[in-house]
């Protein structure tokens, strides 16, 4: 699991038949220090996450995991909302 902003959204006219519905939102994610990485990700969204929130991820076959639908081409989840840290 890893931390992210989120930065943006991703539309695409064309996706895979088992994302349909699913929300894509473009991810920064972050160092142990909270500083960005620079590497934007794709991640499909399951928590409704909204424009610059604090986001917990998840990556490689938990990323599919989250979803209903476990068998989805997907690389990145976000899983949850970061209220605080502490």
């Amino acid at each position: 699991m890893y931390y992210a902003r989120v930065i943006g959204e991703v539309v695409a006219s064309q996706k895979s038949d088992s994302l349909h519905g699913a929300k894509l939102l473009l991810i920064d994610p972050l160092t142990e220090t909270g500083k960005s990485t620079g590497l934007h990700r794709v991640a499909v969204d399951t928590v409704r996450a909204g424009m610059s929130d604090l986001v917990a991820c998840v990556g490689s076959r938990e990323a599919a995991l989250a979803l209903d639908d476990t068998f989805v081409p997907v690389d990145d989840a976000i899983v949850g909302v970061v209220d605080a840290i502490g």
